[in-house]
């Protein structure tokens, strides 16, 4: 399998190399296996899947899918793509909300309902026959790190999973390989505090001080089952049982 890695990251983020990284981690592959795009250069569906079998879409440390820039529009464009052509499409975080946009749904700042950490998710009924997402726990950990969220999500899709905080967590494209999430399947509890770290003084500035050191001591913890969705979604593909 090689895959295509969508980043939304200036070039001096360490996070460019150390989500690529992760990613590879959990779906068990040689990071040569994993090929990145930079959203920042414009992106297309042909630029998205040429040579590879699956595009991933990773997270964003600097941008929101709600701001005006130049390249937002064909990546949006080429989500709408991904999920009308059923590429096999696993997006998380800057990804799942980037898809709600292009899917009619809305995302916009929710400093309120931010999620930075470690958080227990909720299976929801819409998941219960699908077969990813329903071989979940009724309650999991996930890895997240975001202030906006999907405040309207596209009707076209099920929700399958929320948590206390945020309603819209998971999505699919029903009866095609396209999933994303909100919260990071690719990332370890040991991997999100890194990256916690890595932006650190944004996140002193959004909490505090007081409740950052807390965030970095408390606010981690394990979260394997979420973890297993990227190798189960690989090896569902591969037997031809996600549409």
């Amino acid at each position: 399998m090689r895959y295509r890695l969508l980043q939304a990251r200036l070039p001096d983020d360490p996070v460019r190399s150390e989500e690529r990284q992760a990613f590879a981690t959990r779906l068990g592959v040689d990071i040569g296996q994993i090929v990145t795009h930079d959203l920042l250069e414009n992106v297309s569906f042909a630029q998205a899947t040429a040579d590879v079998d699956i595009v991933l879409v990773g997270g964003s440390g600097a941008f929101g899918v709600h701001q005006d820039l130049p390249w937002m529009p064909a990546f949006r464009d080429t989500l709408g793509e991904l999920a009308d052509r059923g590429f096999p499409t696993f997006a998380s975080c800057f990804g799942f909300q980037g898809l709600v946009e292009a899917l009619g749904g809305s995302v916009l700042p929710d400093d309120a309902s931010s999620e930075v950490g470690t958080y227990a998710m909720e299976r929801l009924p819409a998941a219960d026959d699908d077969p990813l997402f329903g071989a979940l726990p009724d309650s999991f950990n996930a890895q997240l790190g975001h202030k906006d969220r999907a405040m309207v999500f596209p009707d076209s899709v099920p929700n399958l999973v929320r948590s206390a905080r945020c309603p819209y967590q998971a999505l699919r494209i029903p009866g095609k390989p396209v999933y994303a999430t909100q919260f990071h399947p690719e990332l370890s509890s040991a991997e999100n505090r890194k990256r916690f770290s890595r932006y650190y003084d944004m996140y002193k500035k959004a909490f505090g001080d007081e409740e950052a050191e807390r965030m970095m001591r408390e606010g981690f913890a394990e979260s394997p089952e979420s973890n297993d969705l990227l190798p189960r979604y690989v090896a569902l593909l591969r037997e031809g049982r996600l549409g």
